[in-house]
């Protein structure tokens, strides 16, 4: 895939340590989901940009009528991109933090600090429990978190967001200047820089991972993350978790498979990709528990507490949890600096995703005018989304975090990737789409995937869709309960993407001439110029579409230009044959 990983998250509150809760039943609905939505989704956006080599926008040649997903795609993405590079900021916070003899949450009497503040290490007793009750104190790196880095006692809601904190602006811009610099010169530049970012993390985790299970107390941690409760499986929360987990991890509906798929050769086998991709995905899923569970068991047997309260959801795993578990390491700075340098690995390979996917979806729309100076756009990308991303950097920064978070790709990423499987399996038409791969591949998908494809993905995702609907929960951030206006800014948040995909069919009908019927046919068609973008893979029914291609035998006039027949020609000669029957069968 160009030398290009798919998008993954950071460990916070879309990672799998996070779903805790769920322990070893999180693992059913996980697989269960990636098998129904992962694969086959993953599969179908590698084969639309790599057949077509275009991005997000563009690539709706296939059938105009839905542009407006490809819209939708690229606001989902802009708003995500924008709190994703604010979590990158944090990162890089504490990774500068880390540089010193002593971690600066390591200890209470700070400034920052409260009556409440207790330093939980060594504080048992000979008995091994802890004298205190923890529930009434505060750790050392929960206040550093909340009251230095956030300083949230500054706001007094969301509505109140108080001063910029200018170390966090200076650390937002650092990110953003990082990411400009890796994307300048466009994915070739990125994915040089990806090949450190995708595979560096696996050297820092594999460290972490035998650091921590060879810590006292470590199989306590990975007891409770593998020991299941299967109860949880009759909650559909669960299964809304692990489809939002398959997302987020995949890069499914963002946009970023079609854009580095786009850059593919034309018969790169992304059939073997995917199972690599989403496979080692989830196996790196798995691992990384094991990773942060051992650290948490040996904190469990420190303070004298079980696992269930120590661990955290949410931000709290990354920049509470594990930070306060660095402190009873030896060496804790160095573990510390390779944690949040795995991170930032982490986040900046999503974050590349994110602003090339912008990038090449505007520039495909603007060719003449964006191509020559695709360096500036995305300078002037970036600075764009630093601005709107201050308001992040403020001490009620994040309630807007939590907000962008809980709206910006949530029901309105599901509609989208509904939208996309059915316009490409019902509209277009499975038969055709599969005969684009068999041309590009040299081989038809399965049973397996036109099922999923067809029936099982939508389905699903439709159900879960429904569900979160009917047991819609109000946005909360600890004890904060986020006000009625705050709730209905992010809901319209979240339907605007979904507008984008009707304001697209109005758009396309309106270009079309005849009776309403007629210009919605004529709309859902794919436009005339549909197909693979270099000449010699226009093999077989495509060669026709080619400007001045006027022979009644286009594959002929293919071969004959570029000499020989390939297995790929072979294959576009079976192609024009079974379309060839079709037509007599229908005449």
């Amino acid at each position: 895939m160009s030398g290009v990983s798919p998008i993954e998250p950071t460990p916070t509150e879309e990672s799998w340590p996070g779903r805790w809760g769920y322990r070893g039943a999180f693992l059913v609905p996980y697989f269960l989901m990636l098998a129904i939505c992962g694969i086959p989704l993953f599969f179908l956006e590698l084969s639309l940009g790599q057949f077509s080599s275009l991005g997000p926008l563009a690539v709706w040649k296939i059938s105009p009528l839905f542009k407006g997903a490809g819209a939708a795609m690229l606001l989902i993405v802009g708003l995500v991109a924008i709190y994703y590079n604010m979590i990158i900021a944090y990162v890089l916070f504490y990774l500068f933090a880390s540089l010193t003899s002593n971690l600066p949450w390591e200890h209470c009497g700070n400034w920052w600090n409260t009556d409440l503040c207790l330093e939980h290490r060594g504080s048992k007793d000979g008995n091994g429990a802890l004298p205190l009750n923890l529930t009434s104190t505060v750790s050392p790196s929960e206040e550093y978190w909340s009251r230095y880095v956030l300083h949230i006692q500054g706001s007094r809601g969301i509505g109140s967001p108080g001063q910029i904190r200018w170390n966090l602006c200076l650390c937002l811009l650092l990110a953003w200047v990082i990411v400009f610099l890796c994307i300048l010169k466009g994915v070739k530049s990125s994915g040089k820089v990806v090949y450190f970012t995708a595979t560096f993390p696996y050297l820092i985790l594999l460290m972490l991972l035998v650091r921590g299970v060879t810590l006292p107390g470590a199989w306590k941690g990975i007891q409770f993350y593998l020991t299941p409760q299967f109860h949880h499986l009759l909650s559909s929360k669960v299964w809304i978790e692990a489809a939002l987990q398959i997302f987020y991890s995949l890069g499914v509906g963002f946009g970023g498979l079609l854009t580095f798929a786009s850059y593919n050769t034309f018969h790169q086998n992304i059939y073997r990709d995917t199972f690599i991709v989403t496979l080692g995905n989830a196996i790196t899923s798995i691992l990384a528990g094991f990773a942060i569970f051992s650290v948490l068991g040996y904190m469990s047997q420190e303070l004298g507490v079980p696992v269930d309260q120590v661990a955290k959801a949410g931000p709290g795993l990354a920049f509470v949890v594990y930070p306060q578990a660095m402190t009873m390491l030896p060496l804790s700075p160095f573990w510390s600096f390779l944690f949040f340098f795995m991170l930032l690995t982490l986040g900046l390979d999503s974050q590349f995703a994110f602003l090339e996917t912008i990038v090449t979806a505007v520039t495909d729309e603007f060719p003449y005018y964006l191509r020559p100076k695709k360096a500036v756009f995305s300078g002037l990308i970036c600075v764009a989304m630093y601005l709107m991303g201050l308001v992040l950097t403020t001490d009620g920064g994040m309630y807007w975090l939590v907000l962008l978070d809980d709206y910006s790709a949530s029901f309105g990423l599901m509609v989208v990737v509904i939208t996309t499987c059915l316009a490409v399996t019902r509209v277009y038409g499975i038969q055709r789409f599969c005969r684009d791969i068999h041309m590009m591949l040299g081989f038809k998908p399965g049973l397996y995937f036109r099922a999923c494809w067809l029936f099982l993905s939508p389905a699903t995702l439709l159900a879960l869709l429904v569900y979160s609907i009917v047991k819609y929960q109000p946005s909360e951030y600890g004890s904060y309960r986020f006000p009625a206006w705050a709730e209905l800014l992010g809901i319209l948040m979240g339907l605007l993407s979904c507008l984008m995909i009707p304001a697209g069919m109005l758009v396309a009908v309106l270009r079309e001439e005849g009776s309403l019927w007629e210009r919605l046919q004529q709309a859902s068609r794919p436009a005339l110029d549909w197909g693979p973008s270099l000449e010699e893979n226009r093999t077989g029914m495509y060669v026709a579409t080619l400007a001045g291609s006027q022979s009644p035998k286009p594959l002929m006039v293919h071969m004959r230009k570029y000499g020989g027949i390939t297995s790929f020609e072979n294959t576009a000669i079976e192609v024009d044959r079974e379309i060839a029957e079709e037509e007599e069968s229908m005449m």
